[in-house]
């Protein structure tokens, strides 16, 4: 018998799975089919998240039925040991909490970044933005998603949620693909430009010597 499981609370997955397609959703806001199948994708990934997280921990009883006591666990159903990256490098328990919190930094990053971006396309009204985040990177609204899924799987990684991230990365990467030929044909030579001078998803951090609201 285990001394504890917590689990089961259901309630927990229901608000988190909420809160989080709900912040995502309400910045990235999907129009066409790939948006919204895109969007479905990431929504699959968070409900996988916090079934395991709050739910049922399946991983936890896939790893213990395969290794048994060979993770060194007295009580693996307790919610402190289910964090597994900790469990599985052998992270004393007062350490797990910190690998918690430096998700939690990744994830909060992520949310600033999607807010911003969001707040910048919409003041626009349609007209190309190059200014603030998108001087830096030509899609801060995906960096954001990658950094709150990234800070995700730090935070409570499970097995379906590490098959299903480069599968969300590799669906919001193409989209990114899709709008800028988009951004292209609405744009022309302006948004060429800006395209070659600025990379998509990982800033250079260089100073440039023309602004890029020059051209």
């Amino acid at each position: 018998m285990h001394s504890s499981y917590d689990y089961g609370v259901w309630p927990s997955v229901i608000l988190s799975v909420l809160l989080f397609g709900g912040f995502v959703l309400s910045f990235l806001r999907p129009k066409g089919k790939v948006e919204w199948r895109s969007m479905g994708i990431f929504f699959a990934f968070i409900v996988a998240l916090f079934t395991e997280m709050y739910g049922f921990p399946l991983t936890i009883y896939i790893l213990t039925s395969i290794f048994g006591v060979k993770l060194g666990l007295v009580n693996p159903f307790s919610h402190i040991n289910g964090h597994l990256l900790g469990t599985i490098i052998g992270a004393p328990g007062w350490a797990k909490p910190i690998i918690c919190q430096i998700g939690g930094i990744f994830m909060l990053a992520g949310l600033v970044i999607m807010g911003k971006g969001f707040w910048q396309i919409h003041s626009a009204k349609g007209e190309l933005v190059m200014d603030g985040l998108y001087s830096y990177v030509r899609h801060p609204q995906y960096v954001g998603l990658f950094l709150i899924t990234f800070g995700m799987m730090i935070q409570w990684p499970t097995m379906i949620t590490m098959i299903m991230w480069p599968i969300l990365m590799i669906v919001y990467y193409r989209l990114a693909l899709k709008e800028e030929r988009q951004m292209k044909t609405a744009f022309g030579d302006r948004y060429i430009e800006y395209k070659r001078r600025v990379p998509a998803f990982a800033p250079r951090f260089k100073r440039r010597v023309t602004p890029l609201t020059d051209f």
